[in-house]
């Protein structure tokens, strides 16, 4: 196998971790939402843990494209 498509195969391999975010902030938003329309009250109180939880996510997300670039460019 030569070095060239060794770099395009891992960087398809990093790049699921940016769908793997997309799926991971879908179940965030949509688990806050069904809970938020069952207990409204409860809504603010849960807010501080989502913004938490889109930012690790999204920062895993932006990790693996970092990684893909890194394998495709370093």
């Amino acid at each position: 196998m030569e070095v060239e498509a060794a770099k395009y195969i891992g960087a398809g391999i990093a790049c699921l971790g940016m769908g793997g975010a997309g799926i991971g902030l879908g179940h965030i938003f949509g688990n806050y939402l069904a809970g938020a329309l069952r207990n409204p009250s409860a809504a603010d109180g849960q807010f501080g843990r989502l913004i938490f939880g889109f930012a690790v996510t999204e920062a895993m997300g932006i990790f693996s494209l970092l990684i893909a670039l890194l394998a495709l460019f370093g």
